[in-house]
């Protein structure tokens, strides 16, 4: 790959990124009164951390099933209203236990 488009992809990478920001200050002024839009717009970060974050709970551990389970429990402790730290912990510990526990005993992996 050349100097010159290497330079080119870098400036619509900037492009890119910056029209992704700018157009909707331009375009939307006032705030939004759209019910459903505004429904919508609350719920994209959740929804973009949670497709973002989910492969990787299940792929990285040793098993996909001690992923699994940490999730399960996760939402469990965040429904009963656990904090985002103690959610955290408790996924981890559980994690590293059943992936401690699946390497002691070869059978169950």
């Amino acid at each position: 790959m050349d100097k010159h488009s290497i330079v080119v992809c870098i400036l619509l990478a900037i492009i890119t990124t910056n029209l992704i920001r700018v157009v909707p200050m331009l375009l939307i002024k006032g705030q939004i009164s759209n019910r459903f839009l505004r429904s919508f717009l609350y719920y994209v970060p959740y929804v973009t951390l949670a497709v973002m974050t989910f492969p990787s709970m299940v792929q990285t551990t040793m098993s996909p099933l001690s992923g699994i389970v940490a999730l399960i429990i996760g939402i469990v402790a965040a429904w009963r209203g656990m904090g985002l730290f103690p959610v955290a912990a408790i996924c981890c510990a559980i994690v590293y236990l059943m992936d401690s526990l699946m390497s002691l005993t070869p059978a169950l992996s």
